[in-house]
């Protein structure tokens, strides 16, 4: 018997194929399972679509977007095949809602590559947030501190190698040295060595991750995984991630004491928020010149 499932021509043109990021990065779609009609269905609790329409689909999901009803996106599922530096894993496993599966390095040995940023992305400290970038640095001292990173990611690379103590064949390389357990020969390795993992997610959870990690706050490196992943699923699921982009991603959330001044500016009075703090203040005045 032949089975009917819900099919997305986009991802299935794209199975297995490596979409690059960063320098030896990339992210590739695996498996998945539903679709936006999987999502409507589940908002239904029916079993087919029945005399609705795509116009129909498309002002439900909205409706589910904008009011916050999530269970339906469960229904949407998705398989990736990463390649990504250490740091930025670290970053991403903060998303304990998706199932994960990591190359082992107990058990493999890591491959010779690790992430260089472009002379561009060379950036000072920001002045103003403790954990993100500020002004770019001068070429002439870029070009210092981009050669010391990859010296330094050589030189790791290099010990690694020395206390496997193992080549191509699984043989000892140098005779006279005994070989270091991986478990432990990895701990010489730097934070911008890559790792792979599968990711297997539900699409509720992957628009929250995809919400914090294209915003422009977030680091630079994940900001470039999660762009490559939303363009796979805008093809997949086209109206949630169109209903995605006007609700979560390009909307602003405003406080009791914002919406309150809105209303005065409504009725042409000028607006005086009681109970924010300077950094509120500003906030909020930045989300006004959003709105303008």
């Amino acid at each position: 018997m032949r089975i009917a499932r819900a099919s997305s021509p986009f991802l299935d043109g794209i199975l297995g194929l490596p979409h690059q990021v960063l320098d030896h990065g990339f992210v590739r779609v695996i498996d998945y399972m539903g679709d936006d009609a999987a999502v409507v269905q589940a908002a239904r609790v029916s079993y087919g679509a029945g005399t609705k329409t795509v116009s129909n689909d498309r002002g439900l999901i909205r409706y589910l977007m904008r009011k916050q009803h999530t269970s339906p996106l469960e229904m949407g599922e998705i398989k990736l095949h990463v390649k990504l530096p250490i740091f930025v894993a670290r970053q991403w496993i903060r998303h304990r809602t998706a199932n994960v599966n990591e190359l082992s390095a107990r058990y493999s040995i890591l491959s010779r590559e690790f992430y260089i940023p472009e002379l561009g992305r060379i950036a000072e400290q920001s002045h103003t947030n403790k954990q993100g970038s500020g002004a770019a640095i001068a070429k002439v001292n870029a070009d210092i501190m981009r050669q010391e990173l990859i010296d330094h990611s050589e030189s790791a690379a290099d010990l690694y190698e020395l206390l496997l103590n193992e080549n191509d064949d699984g043989e000892r390389t140098f005779a006279d040295r005994p070989q270091l357990a991986r478990e432990l020969a990895r701990l010489s390795l730097t934070l911008n060595t890559y790792t792979e993992w599968y990711w297997k997610v539900d699409l509720h959870n992957l628009l929250n991750f995809l919400r914090l990690r294209k915003d422009g706050h977030a680091q630079s490196e994940i900001r470039d995984y999660a762009d490559v992943i939303f363009e796979m699923v805008k093809g997949w699921v086209p109206l949630c991630a169109e209903a995605f982009e006007d609700y979560r991603l390009n909307a602003v959330l405003l406080s009791k004491q914002e919406r309150d001044a809105v209303a005065l500016m409504m009725q042409g009075k000028v607006p005086k928020v009681q109970g924010l703090s300077a950094r509120e203040q500003a906030e909020f005045e930045q989300k006004l010149k959003v709105l303008s």
